[in-house]
């Protein structure tokens, strides 16, 4: 499960010039729930993304990535992840996960959200929000554990919760997980986001992982469509996915996709972020 490989330790020179990617893909982010709306196609959020990657005089880390024909990944509804911008008009109601990334300097900076577009239900609502509180627990597990594998632990508990206290069925998709990011976008270690008997490598300084949990409103059961990109639910429910960029300091981690290094969502957890000067 937890891959063995060499894991690429930062100097703190690194994770700045990793937090410049890092701010490139915040303002992708920004641009794109800004944009978004209904009658828009997925190919005209595409163009946004590629329009803050190249006004920051950065690359897209996605395009052209095994082939990968866009600079976003942008799934809608029923695709969990790996959806290829196109002729896909956005409706109201419909939940959307963007997936990000830029490079800056030859360093990666990789991010994901959701959200729901107008006006959408309670049961889709709760869907975004409960991977988003996934992934922010998370990501305090890399502040306050020893072991990678508490990540995995932290995110699994909040689905749990939220399946007993809201009366859901959520279920974790295991098949695509987190992973070590620096001068390349997927590196070691794997970072699951689901309970595991292997807790994996010891956290240490210089570590930068990507937590990035994909829930769904029903089976996370899933397939690969034809384009041999796009990953939907068997059964048509939807989908959630969320992803930061995180580094592991001497002083404690630091956001670095997110404006405010995470500062704001982690103090609600009672963990406070280390940015380098």
């Amino acid at each position: 499960m937890f891959g063995r490989e060499k894991i690429e330790y930062k100097t703190p020179d690194q994770v700045r010039a990793m937090r410049r990617a890092g701010l490139v893909v915040a303002d992708i982010h920004a641009a794109l729930r800004d944009a978004v709306a209904p009658g828009m196609t997925t190919a005209d959020l595409d163009a946004v993304s590629a329009d803050v990657i190249a006004r920051a005089g950065a690359k897209p880390n996605f395009l052209g990535y095994h082939g990968f024909p866009a600079t976003a990944c942008i799934s809608v509804n029923e695709e969990i992840v790996h959806g290829i911008p196109g002729d896909r008009m956005i409706r109201d109601g419909d939940v959307v996960s963007f997936d990000c990334g830029a490079v800056v300097d030859g360093w990666h900076g990789d991010a994901a959200f959701s959200l729901v577009v107008g006006e959408g239900t309670a049961e889709d609502q709760a869907l975004v929000e409960t991977t988003e509180e996934a992934m922010w627990a998370g990501i305090a597990a890399l502040a306050t554990g020893s072991r990678l594998g508490g990540v995995g632990d932290a995110v699994e508990d909040v689905v749990t919760r939220a399946n007993a206290t809201l009366g859901v069925e959520l279920g974790i998709v295991e098949e695509y997980v987190g992973h070590g990011i620096g001068t390349a976008m997927h590196q070691p270690p794997d970072v699951p986001n689901y309970r595991t008997r292997d807790k994996g490598p010891r956290l240490r300084p210089g570590m930068c992982l990507c937590v990035e949990p994909m829930i769904t409103a029903g089976s996370p059961e899933n397939m690969t469509l034809a384009d041999d990109w796009t990953v939907v639910t068997l059964d048509g429910s939807r989908a959630a996915h969320f992803e930061h960029t995180v580094a592991l300091l001497d002083g404690g981690i630091w956001v670095l996709t997110a404006p405010d290094g995470g500062a704001g969502p982690l103090a609600a957890l009672g963990v406070r972020v280390a940015p380098l000067g």
